[in-house]
């Protein structure tokens, strides 16, 4: 009887185990910004459409330029992650539509990745200092504490 319960056992923990790393191989799969296909690409006609039609059709932009109100930027990128390593980038778009003066579409086209160096955040602030051991932090306070001036007795 215990030797069937053992295996039992066993066979349960043999299952929960396997399912387990199974689930932890699973990759994860993460879509950010507005990745645009090339149907929605094809339906803007420049020199036609306007910017209020762009909204219309592809959506808010993921950026506007910095120094040209006139450019928006469509940034889309697909990430997969596997257990606890970095992010892969899958797929990687970014899209440019430039408008004239009058809000009219000039141009509509992919832009190739060296000429838009576009920073992506680690979900990490960086910040500046001193990186100290705990043991520089503790050491560091040694000296720091004066005594009470003498004044200050009266």
């Amino acid at each position: 009887m215990t030797i069937a319960k053992f295996t039992k056992n066993s066979l349960l923990t043999l299952c929960a185990a396997s399912t387990l790393a199974l689930v932890a191989c699973t990759p994860t799969v993460a879509q950010r910004g507005n990745t645009l296909e090339d149907y929605q690409i094809k339906e803007i006609a420049p020199g036609v459409h306007t910017r209020s039609d762009v909204l219309k059709l592809l959506g808010s932009p993921t950026s506007q330029g910095t120094f040209d109100e006139h450019i928006w930027y469509y940034i889309g990128r697909t990430t997969e992650k596997h257990g606890i390593f970095d992010p892969e980038v899958k797929k990687e778009r970014v899209v440019a539509v430039t408008f004239n003066e009058e809000g009219v579409v000039q141009y509509i086209g992919d832009v190739n990745g060296e000429k838009v160096n576009v920073p992506v955040s680690d979900d990490a602030t960086p910040t500046h200092g001193n990186e100290l051991t705990v043991m520089q932090q503790l050491l560091g306070n040694i000296g720091r504490f004066n005594p009470k001036s003498t004044d200050e007795k009266k």
